[in-house]
């Protein structure tokens, strides 16, 4: 825990209101400042492109993405072959290797153009979505490019905006205090955003969560799925009157069927579904018709068999991403992890995008508390640890929790002291956990393992 965090947690609740409102004056100059509105026209005018414009649009910059990397970004240029480097120049992506986690997990610096070092920066320390920390690193235009894209591509898909209330579920500790009675949110004034806690909804709560809806009146949500589709479940089990909403934008997590049904049937409003990265490699969101588009003019998808050919639609491969919109850490052909499959049907929206038909993979176990608390994305635990090169969670019992941890050299005891606080901070003090080095973490037949797991038997966890 940063000093700020730990002086944010000692503040009375009025005074966190006010922080928040702060950090949202800071977010709101971030979103909103010089090359935002540029962006948003970009992305809205490409929208209108035929199919031939578009695919020529996504080849040039490609080709100038990959040329630009051949031989200004070090791990490219030291690891690339002279016949990879032609290849990136003529903007053959599929001519260019695969490239893993583990190196921009270890040296992220590495990927950074080097004719680029002088401009000022923005650094993520993201828990990676399957429990790999990763630094991800941005100009400031980058970032305002990527929100304009959520905007336009997302927010406004789903007929709502970034400049109306709205509340949102992540993995900000809003509310420090485990055993906390309520207030479950915080309010950012400047973008009448409402931060709801993601860490301690439960069924006894979940009234505190809607009266904040109401309260500030939120016209919207976005944020983690599996967090909404609990909330939903709640406010039906006990027949909760929620304020009206507009849509829900879905972030995190898959959305099954019998979660949509649920959260829709709560809520009143359609949701949308949202598909990223915490590396921003790709984006990929639903249209008004339910097929959730790739914007390649953000980042090209590939989708590929274990031996690295092209899957067929239909078929279920890693999803491997080269970012387009993010220059000054380039990520080409980046292995993300993530399973899906392309859809073998256009979309009847006209969108020249291409439509995914699922991504699979990404449902992870809930995380249950003593208090009957659901808790969602627990692989936040790893967030800013350099210590650690994957972790996992194991919820043994409502009052035990494993922690496996493959560690970096110089992990010590501080560190392990620090992810137990993190878990009894989220879960409460009264909860055992234990910090377990490991050589490896158990791999699933598709290569992937959970970052968090449950053993609870009979808990509830998201539908499949």
């Amino acid at each position: 825990m940063g000093r700020l965090d730990k002086l944010y947690a000692q503040l009375p609740v009025a005074a966190q209101h006010v922080a928040v409102s702060a950090f949202g004056a800071y977010w709101h100059w971030l979103r909103f400042g010089p090359g935002y509105r540029e962006s948003v026209r970009g992305y809205r005018d490409r929208e209108r492109l035929d199919a031939p414009s578009w695919r020529r649009y996504v080849h040039d910059r490609t080709r100038e993405l990959l040329t630009a990397a051949s031989s200004r970004v070090p791990y490219y240029r030291e690891t690339w072959s002279a016949r990879e480097k032609e290849a990136a120049r003529a903007g053959r992506l599929q001519d260019v290797p695969l490239t893993p986690k583990d190196p921009l997990r270890t040296s992220p610096e590495s990927f950074l153009r080097d004719d680029r070092l002088d401009e000022s920066r923005l650094v993520f320390h993201t828990s990676g979505s399957t429990g790999t920390p990763i630094a991800s690193i941005w100009t400031r235009r980058e970032l305002r490019n990527s929100l304009a894209l959520r905007e336009v591509r997302s927010a406004n898909w789903a007929a709502v905006s970034f400049r109306e209330p709205r509340a949102t579920f992540s993995g900000r500790m809003v509310v420090p205090d485990p055993s906390s009675r309520g207030p479950f949110h915080r309010f950012n004034v400047v973008e009448r955003q409402v931060y709801l806690s993601a860490f301690h909804l439960r069924r006894d709560t979940a009234d505190a969560y809607v009266a904040a809806l109401r309260k500030h009146r939120v016209q919207w949500m976005t944020g983690y799925a599996v967090s909404y589709y609990l909330l939903a479940k709640f406010v039906l089990e006990r027949g909760l009157e929620v304020p009206p909403m507009h849509a829900i934008v879905t972030t995190s997590e898959k959305v099954t069927p019998q979660m949509r049904e649920t959260m829709e049937r709560a809520f009143g409003c359609r949701v949308f579904e949202e598909y990223s990265t915490v590396e921003n490699a790709m984006f990929a969101s639903e249209c008004a018709q339910g097929r959730l588009h790739v914007s390649e003019d953000a980042g090209v998808i590939e989708i590929l068999r274990p031996d690295g050919s092209a899957c067929e639609p239909e078929e279920e491969g890693e999803v491997v991403a080269t970012c387009l919109m993010r220059d000054l850490q380039p990520l080409i052909r980046f292995k993300t992890s993530d399973l899906a499959a392309w859809s073998g049907e256009p979309c009847p929206c006209g969108l020249p995008m291409p439509v995914l038909k699922e991504v699979v993979g990404r449902i992870e176990d809930v995380i249950i508390g003593p208090d009957g608390r659901q808790l969602v994305r627990f692989h936040g635990v790893f967030t800013d640890q350099p210590h650690v090169v994957e972790g996992q969670v194991v919820q043994e019992a409502l009052t035990r929790i494993r922690v496996r941890i493959v560690a970096a050299p110089g992990f010590g005891e501080s560190d392990a002291l620090d992810i137990v606080r993190r878990v009894q901070q989220r879960l409460g003090t009264g909860v055992e956990v234990a910090v377990e080095l490991v050589d490896h973490i158990p791999r699933s037949a598709n290569g992937k393992f959970k970052a968090v797991v449950s053993l609870l038997r009979g808990a509830e966890a998201p539908p499949q």
